[in-house]
């Protein structure tokens, strides 16, 4: 019986993909590295940032340090406060959950708070918010997953996790867990025993 569901951040959540990579697409540009926003998120998306910069310094022989990271987070909070909103149907399907919930993100803890914040959302989750960072260890590892079902006193067969991505659906696997690929694209081919939604409010239907 589920008895707690675990939500990913972005692009689940929240519809912050577009803007994490519009702001390290612009970042790129300034080093002579044309990769739109779209083609960004094909290539990278639920990756651990510092894997994404991994592949593109060996890619494009460039250095991408501490100060680069640090400004492309900046410009991400200062897109985050202006143009951040929540993904359609969430407000309205979290106000109908009777479960107890939580939050398991790749990112860093004050991005995803500043994220439930600026949508309206914190308030539905509480403390009840768990980064990777904690546990230095990144989906599609299972240890960020395995760390909040402890935190949130269920085992993992009591957890339902809801991600939009193959590492994180691989990662709430691993772990044991019952997942939900929300798709809303429907960009991701059929995965089995995992089923696919469109629409946010179906996750009710897999409590």
């Amino acid at each position: 019986m589920i008895k707690c569901i675990i939500f990913d951040c972005d692009g689940t959540l929240v519809d912050s993909e577009h803007l994490f990579n519009r702001a390290l697409s612009e970042k790129l540009v300034a080093l002579g590295i044309y990769l739109g926003p779209e083609i960004l998120l094909q290539r990278f998306r639920g990756i651990k940032f510092r894997n994404v910069l991994n592949v593109l310094e060996e890619e494009y022989s460039v250095t991408l340090d501490d100060e680069f990271t640090k400004d492309y987070r900046l410009a991400v909070d200062a897109l985050f406060v202006d143009q951040l909103v929540a993904c359609s149907g969430v407000v309205e399907t979290l106000a109908r959950i009777d479960l107890a919930v939580c939050v398991a993100s790749n990112g860093p803890l004050k991005k995803i708070k500043l994220a439930l914040s600026v949508t309206g959302l914190a308030d539905y989750f509480g403390g009840n918010v768990f980064s990777a960072y904690e546990v230095n260890a990144w989906k599609p590892e299972p240890e960020l997953f395995l760390y909040a079902a402890k935190k949130m006193s269920v085992t993992p067969t009591e957890c339902l996790v809801v991600e939009d991505s193959l590492v994180g659906v691989e990662a709430a696997l691993t772990a044991g867990m019952k997942a939900v690929l929300y798709d809303p694209q429907e960009i991701h081919t059929k995965i089995n025993g995992v089923k696919k939604i469109k629409y946010f409010s179906e996750v009710l239907n897999h409590c």
